[in-house]
């Protein structure tokens, strides 16, 4: 029987993997049919606009003709003489796109006779005008008429394509939904695949182990030699270790903030719109399941957090005031059985850092030290000025020398051993038992510390407590810092008169969630996939107030289509939203000067706030 198991694993095997090809390859098929439906949508999007195009030049042209009748200016011509030339092209391109549809062809072919009546009429008065002839009022009459069937024509023409385009826009969401099935079946394969792999390399090691035992004394060589390599690079296997973790869950962050993003956001709207005399059972429960997706969004910024990949935005910062600030909060958090002593240095220099990113840290660690002290204890923080010179940043990987503001958290608890204090920041590591800790609140502080061009140091012994020393950077230059005034709960900012923004989201949902959040606080809302068709609406809306995009998208990034947008429209207002931050606003961790941005996921109130900060930011002056 033993001969017989490694020819069942390799049948196993390769079923899971037939499983595997033949999910992954329905999945194909249902992504291909899902972009099909999109092509189709998009191809309704250009039709709709080439429509709109089309009678805006009818119009212009009708005005030019008008102005040349009143003045007898050659210059009013222009655009009417550029349709004129020109009308047949755009007729044709119309033509050429609606061919798939009989309706919308007759309809084009009908528009043409309609075009080439109403500019000989045009023509007609011009050339009247131009041999000094009168015109009576009467015979404006049939060419307003004229105008009138063009008009009423095109829109016809444009409500077909609007029930095309809502056609086409379910089929889409319904093949989204299939698409997102079949991912999910496949992942569970590829697990099921991978967990079956391990239970073969599992036998294969403890093969391996057995062959081992026969050949103990070259072994014994051997791991002499690999523990001398090991020394060596232990170094650099950490910083690969962490730089690869730290990939991974930021792209797994970002599709979580995605999906936390509609979660937080209905439940919000639905929240609000519920009011305070709903059903208690239905507000309840709304409210528990906004406390989950929050803490699930708490742990997502922590990923983003160890992994170096959250936007900060550094700001001249009194340390000092901000741990004096944190004493309720704490008092709150860590209960009342912990004394809480506050140390703070005279003279203490600005940081340069992000206030409430530290003022995070700051929390999870004196969270860390609770635990440390189950019977209770005295809790210390303690601030400070501080030199790392070179001797120092020689023997400690990362550190910079020179002068750094030093905040320190020091408890009596329980202490670690060297081996413990060593891992302390490996993300997913914890001495606390099952469920009492995810093991990413000291990983969170380090990527924050090192993200900020600081540097974060451990001190502890088995029974005589810990003391954990973040050095932040010093800040050079001007001490005080322009910050915007947030409002009052009772005082949500809301649009003040017609304002509209062009919302930019490639993730159909967010959209969505977003265009009703905007619209609940008041805005007008044009919205756009991408951003092609985002530059297309800003052609076609004479006036946007603010652009707010989506940063990470396929073909134009939001920067690159803010960029774009601002060559138009100098004045533009930009806000950017993202989960997951790439180098398009954030620079070596930090914000571009002058960004304005809110991270997914947000709520309806922080939305209002950031909103409502952009687009007065000019009219404040700043």
């Amino acid at each position: 029987m033993p001969a017989l198991r490694p020819e069942r694993s390799i049948v196993i095997l390769l079923l899971a993997l037939l499983v595997v090809v033949t999910a992954v390859g329905g999945t194909f098929w249902l992504y291909r049919g899902h972009q099909e439906r999109i092509s189709w949508v998009n191809h309704t999007l250009r039709v709709e606009n080439r429509l709109s195009t089309l009678l805006s030049r009818v119009q212009a042209a009708e005005s030019s003709q008008r102005g040349y009748m009143l003045t007898r200016q050659s210059d009013f011509l222009d655009p009417y003489e550029d349709f004129r030339t020109n009308w047949h092209a755009e007729w044709g391109a119309l033509r050429a796109e609606v061919g798939d549809n009989p309706d919308q062809v007759r309809a084009v072919e009908a528009l043409r006779p309609m075009i080439e009546e109403r500019l000989g009429r045009l023509q007609a008065g011009i050339d009247v005008r131009r041999t000094g002839g009168q015109i009576e009022s009467e015979a404006f009459t049939p060419g307003l008429v004229m105008m009138a069937r063009i008009r009423s024509h095109i829109t016809h023409m444009k409500m077909r394509e609007e029930q095309l385009l809502r056609v086409r826009s379910i089929e889409a969401g319904q093949l989204s939904t299939l698409v997102t099935a079949g991912l999910a079946l496949s992942a569970a394969l590829v697990i099921i695949l991978g967990l079956m792999a391990l239970r073969t390399a599992q036998r294969r090691v403890t093969e391996a182990v057995e062959s081992r035992e026969a050949l103990s004394d070259a072994n014994a060589r051997l791991l002499a030699e690999a523990q001398e390599r090991e020394t060596a690079q232990a170094q650099l296997r950490q910083v690969q270790k962490m730089e690869s973790i730290g990939q991974l869950t930021g792209g797994i962050a970002h599709d979580f903030n995605n999906m936390l993003a509609i979660v937080i956001g209905s439940l919000d709207m639905a929240r609000r719109r519920l009011g305070e005399g709903g059903d208690p059972r239905v507000i309840k429960g709304i409210d528990n399941a906004t406390e989950g997706a929050q803490r699930a969004a708490q742990l997502t910024s922590r990923l983003l957090a160890f992994s170096r990949q959250q936007p900060l935005d550094p700001q001249p910062t009194d340390v000092n005031k901000l741990v004096g600030g944190m004493s309720e909060m704490l008092r709150r958090t860590i209960g009342e059985d912990m004394r809480v002593e506050s140390v703070l240095a005279g003279g203490l220099w600005r940081a340069s850092i992000d206030a409430n990113q530290l003022e995070n840290a700051i929390l999870n660690l004196c969270v860390n030290a609770r635990d440390a002290m189950p019977g209770g204890g005295r809790l210390t923080i303690e601030t400070g000025n501080a030199h790392l010179d070179d001797a120092y940043a020689v023997s400690h990987a990362e550190v910079t020398p020179g002068q750094y503001v030093m905040v320190s958290v020091a408890d009596s608890g329980t202490g670690m051993p060297a081996d413990v204090a060593e891992r302390a920041f490996d993300p997913f590591f914890t001495t606390k038992g099952v469920g009492k800790g995810t093991g990413l609140g000291l990983s969170q502080v380090f990527g924050f510390v090192k993200q900020s061009r600081g540097h974060v140091k451990i001190y502890s012994e088995p029974g005589e407590g810990t003391i954990v020393k973040i050095y932040l950077p010093r800040h050079y230059g001007e001490e005080n810092a322009v910050g915007y005034a947030m409002p009052t709960a009772d005082s949500l900012p809301r649009a003040q008169g017609e304002e509209i923004i062009l919302l930019v989201e490639d993730e159909e949902r967010v959209r969505h969630m977003s265009v009703d959040s905007l619209r609940e606080l008041g805005y007008t809302v044009v919205q756009a996939t991408d951003g092609e068709q985002a530059l297309e609406m800003l052609t076609i809306q004479p006036r946007i107030d603010m652009l707010f995009t989506d940063i990470v998208m396929p073909g134009i990034n939001g920067r690159v289509l803010a960029d774009r947008a601002r060559e138009t429209r100098p004045g533009l207002k930009i806000l950017y939203t993202t989960g997951y931050t790439r180098n398009a606003i954030v620079h070596n961790g930090m914000l571009d000067p002058g960004v304005a941005f809110i991270a997914k996921p947000f709520t309806l109130d922080q939305l209002a706030t950031k909103v409502r900060q952009v687009l007065d930011q000019d009219d404040q002056g700043s």
